[in-house]
């Protein structure tokens, strides 16, 4: 019933600029921790940036100073502004949370992913 919607991917030339949202719908108590994640084929899904309930907010190496990760809890909807992209973050993009339903069970969810396609 809980489920995450990722929108926002497309192509865009290296050096250009997308903006990812995810949004979650369903019977929702509260969202913890939110964050995304990124793969290509034949590799591992890797972390490219997370966010606390509070704002708290780690990146990876590959993405500091580029990209930038927000949250608007009263939307429940978690955004990843990607500047200065460049062909190595071609991907497909998924978002996770963690999500407490109103049941009062909580579990980690994520998105079917938004294609990124950075190239020239």
């Amino acid at each position: 019933q809980v489920q995450l919607v990722e929108s926002g991917g497309g192509s865009v030339q290296p050096g250009g600029s997308l903006r990812l949202s995810c949004a979650a719908s369903g019977s929702i108590f509260s969202i913890y921790d939110m964050g995304w994640y990124r793969q290509t084929p034949g590799n591992q899904r890797e972390l490219v940036a997370t966010i606390t309930k509070s704002d708290t907010t780690n990146y990876a190496d590959s993405v500091k100073g580029r990209f930038a990760i927000s949250r608007d809890n009263a939307k429940n909807t978690v955004y990843l502004q990607m500047n200065s992209l460049k062909p190595e973050d071609t991907a497909v993009y998924y978002c996770n949370a963690f999500i407490v339903a109103t049941s009062r069970a909580g579990m980690n969810y994520w998105g079917k992913g938004t294609l990124v396609t950075v190239s020239s």
